[in-house]
């Protein structure tokens, strides 16, 4: 739940803060046509963690020079969004908040309810990771990553964010349903079956199933509009930097 809110906190705030009919400036290195005539004719890297917590591991700043993943390179994002401390700091959040509202009575209090919560939030995580970003992206030979828009108004990027949950690209070129999400965090539902026993009926299965993905399109979401919101907080820094500065 902590992770839900947080998620939702952030988003409204990065479209707060990134007018929905505000147009991209043709000066942002983020930009595909920006990008193109840099020096290594390549964007720039995204940063790696938003709000230096939320792992970016399978943001791409654009479709320019499009090149599918190997198999290899699919399972190296999965085992870098699993494995980050920014994943672990959110699987004890989530721990705590499960422990705190006494979710799965099962796992008890204390200590070693804490234990269990934490390993269950992080199993969650990891299982969901290389469903969706390795094991059936490579099965279904779908691409995991999420393609910056960048341009345009607002509203329409935000479309775009919220679709790339249901529709995603092909390793080949164009697009289809993107089953790997789907299929992926519906099968991590299935397995936490396992160690979730005091919810197990098939309510709870698709209410898990809808949370991860509105989890999922949140996340989709900062990650369109973090760079935008990056750089005013940047520019914002340099402004009361400056205006601090001794004469």
């Amino acid at each position: 739940m902590i992770y839900r809110i947080s998620c939702a906190g952030v988003t409204f705030a990065l479209l707060a803060s990134v007018s929905p009919c505000q147009q991209t400036s043709s000066g942002d290195p983020t930009q595909p046509d920006v990008a193109q005539r840099s020096q290594n004719n390549n964007p720039p890297p995204e940063s790696k963690r938003i709000l230096g917590i939320i792992p970016n591991y399978r943001t791409s700043p654009s479709l320019q020079n499009y090149k599918p993943l190997t198999t290899r390179q699919k399972f190296k994002i999965a085992s870098q969004d699993s494995f980050d401390r920014g994943t672990v700091a959110l699987a004890a959040l989530f721990g705590g908040e499960g422990q705190l509202t006494n979710a799965n009575r099962s796992f008890g209090q204390g200590g070693a309810g804490f234990g269990r919560y934490f390993g269950a939030a992080y199993g969650d995580f990891v299982i969901g990771d290389y469903m969706t970003e390795a094991v059936f992206p490579t099965l279904l030979h779908q691409d995991p990553r999420y393609f910056r828009r960048g341009t345009g108004s607002g509203w329409s990027r935000l479309g775009y964010a919220m679709g790339q949950i249901f529709w995603t690209h092909r390793d080949s070129g164009g697009t289809q349903f993107n089953y790997a999400e789907v299929i992926g965090n519906s099968t991590a539902v299935a397995i936490s079956n396992a160690y979730y026993v005091d919810n197990r009926t098939a309510g709870d299965a698709g209410s898990k199933l809808g949370i991860q993905l509105g989890v999922d399109m949140a996340s989709n979401i900062l990650k369109e509009f973090w760079p935008d919101l990056e750089r005013k907080l940047r520019r914002k820094h340099t402004r009361d930097a400056t205006a601090n500065k001794p004469n």
